[in-house]
């Protein structure tokens, strides 16, 4: 049974597991999106957006905690020079999964895994959005239309005295 085993091992042991998924984060930071299995894509997503929090604030603790996973020294400099400044307003999600299909050779399911933030194409219609208010169902129309009524009979009165 495996009660309370969040992680998915991916058959591999442990030092190769972490070795993998930090080569892998490493790829990510540095390419914005990697292609691999939809296993391994949900297990990056799962040790990367914990960095990603981490590198929105820059301190030496900070980048220590990072570089104890990720072991490249360029791959944590562009996480927190680059990457935490595009992601500085985001409370998460910070990658997005994209299931491709299966591959030719085995027919494993492939996914892509990319940051959100450096994909234009999703985000081109975004950045021009502006801010709704919330309407109540209450009177909100029916007092502005009030409002407008009082302003165009005091004009229609104007007009008349100017007529006489």
């Amino acid at each position: 049974m495996r009660h309370g085993k969040k992680t998915n091992h991916l058959g591999r042991k442990t030092a190769h597991r972490k070795a993998m998924l930090a080569n892998m984060a490493c790829s990510l930071i540095e390419h914005k999106r990697i292609n691999t299995t939809v296993a391994k894509a949900k297990a990056l997503k799962n040790f990367v957006e914990p960095m990603i929090t981490k590198s929105k604030e820059d301190t030496t603790h900070n980048r220590r905690i990072v570089m104890s996973r990720l072991r490249q020294k360029d791959a944590v400099t562009e996480l927190f020079r680059d990457v935490a400044v595009k992601v500085g307003d985001r409370p998460g999600g910070y990658t997005r999964i994209i299931k491709l299909g299966n591959r030719l050779g085995d027919n494993a399911d492939m996914a892509m895994i990319e940051l959100v933030d450096y994909n234009e194409l999703y985000n081109a219609g975004k950045s021009t959005k502006k801010k709704s208010t919330r309407r109540s169902r209450r009177g909100g129309g029916s007092s502005a239309a009030a409002a407008t009524a009082p302003a165009a009979a005091t004009k229609a009165k104007d007009a008349k005295k100017e007529e006489e």
